[in-house]
């Protein structure tokens, strides 16, 4: 999937509202193909990491130590 992001955000519409009241958000992404709805996650996800990180691997946190027995 090659998506450029052509589109910027604009960040100077804001909309506030309470936080129990039902949105109409499901029922946008749901009438939405999942082709499309794909296409939105690889948007946001360049968005997020930039165009060329999707290669890079996740830095290893954890390591293998041996149990000492008791």
């Amino acid at each position: 999937m090659n998506t450029q992001i052509s589109n910027r955000i604009n960040k100077s519409i804001v909309t506030v509202g309470p936080l129990l009241e039902p949105s109409d958000d499901k029922d946008f992404w749901v009438s939405k193909t999942p082709s499309e709805r794909l296409q939105f996650v690889e948007i946001l996800r360049q968005l997020n990491y930039g165009q060329y990180q999707s290669t890079a691997r996740l830095q290893r946190i954890l390591t293998v130590t041996e149990r000492i027995p008791v």
